[in-house]
């Protein structure tokens, strides 16, 4: 079981990972749809949200069918984020993420995100603090280290515990890595497995099919899995991966037809959340990779990156549907150059 405050998942709880330009409503009602159990925002700066920046304000909106659902700040100035966290508080989420991870030159180069993990007793009085201005419970997000040499999530931790924090999700990659490279679950696995920890531990990181998901489970223990890029293009992955780890039984990949009518709602959530033509724009990313891997797909994939015409990009979407029907193509959405932001 997976305990987070009053919140309680059995079984194997999938969780959606917090990205920048990703986990936005319209993506979250769709994983939830298809199962996750719990879905994070994107993250929001606590510099913006303190200044009462519309865009941040935005970010923290949280509606009652994707619940339970956290929010997510980062930071590098430990009173900034205390008080960004009362902040918080008012969006009521159900609790709030630290993001002790995000390895973008711009956040951890100013020692926010995975920055704090050159600055460990500074990431725990962070943390501290945080948990001491609000009632929310507190959990957290970070990578293994800031490189290979400096590989520190172990004292990490303890020492997030130790500060208060009800969970940690762990990514298994440095943040020299950024997203290159495979994740390390052998360092998952050690700090689940160490007896002085207490807290759930959340293991992120290449969970791409449910096998993986399985390995996750039985191989190294953990409370629960992340799923952030193996999503996108396939909110359906959190289906699958229940099926399976519940019945042993893996489900067809869906044909090309059942994507449209994936992509086509989640189109048309976008456009209710976002209006237009933000919703438009914001939904392009997710186009080019819910029909990734189908042969002779360009002029089509032009077309929906291109077109500002809600009823064109519904008329393609027919189009997508009638000429590729039942083929299934399986693909990984996952890719290293210009991955959302974790």
């Amino acid at each position: 079981m997976l305990k987070i405050g009053n919140i309680e998942i059995d079984g194997y709880p999938v969780l959606l990972a917090p990205m920048e330009d990703v986990t936005d409503v319209s993506f979250r009602y769709m994983c939830k749809k298809f199962g996750a159990d719990i879905v994070f925002t994107e993250f929001v700066a606590s510099e913006a949200l303190i200044r009462d920046v519309d865009k941040a304000k935005t970010k923290m909106k949280i509606y009652d069918f994707e619940r339970p659902a956290a929010i997510q700040i980062y930071g590098h100035i430990v009173e900034s984020m205390a008080e960004a966290a009362r902040v918080v508080g008012s969006a009521e989420p159900d609790f709030i993420d630290l993001n002790f991870g995000c390895p973008m030159k711009k956040i951890a180069m100013r020692g926010a995100g995975a920055g704090l993990l050159r600055d460990v007793p500074k990431m725990a009085a962070m943390a501290n603090a945080v948990v001491k201005a609000t009632s929310l419970p507190v959990t957290a997000k970070t990578r293994l280290g800031w490189d290979a040499d400096s590989i520190v999530i172990e004292d990490v931790a303890l020492r997030l515990q130790d500060a208060g924090i009800v969970a940690l999700t762990i990514h298994g990659r440095t943040r020299s890595q950024m997203y290159s490279g495979r994740a390390d679950w052998e360092w998952i696995g050690r700090v689940k497995n160490n007896p002085q920890i207490k807290i759930p531990i959340i293991g992120n990181g290449d969970i791409t099919s449910p096998q993986k998901a399985r390995q996750a489970f039985e191989q190294y223990g953990v409370d629960g899995i992340m799923i952030g890029r193996g999503a996108i293009g396939r909110p359906f992955i959190f289906g699958e991966i229940k099926h399976y780890l519940e019945t042993g039984e893996l489900l067809p990949e869906p044909t090309a037809k059942e994507k449209v009518e994936i992509a086509r709602e989640h189109f048309l959530k976008s456009l209710e959340f976002k209006g237009y033509p933000r919703g438009i724009y914001e939904m392009r990313r997710h186009f080019a990779l819910y029909f990734k891997g189908l042969p002779g797909f360009k002029e089509f994939k032009l077309r929906l990156l291109q077109s500002l015409d809600t009823e064109e990009i519904l008329g393609t979407l027919d189009e997508i549907a009638e000429r590729y029907g039942d083929m299934r193509v399986q693909t990984i959405t996952y890719y290293d150059e210009k991955a959302p932001k974790e």
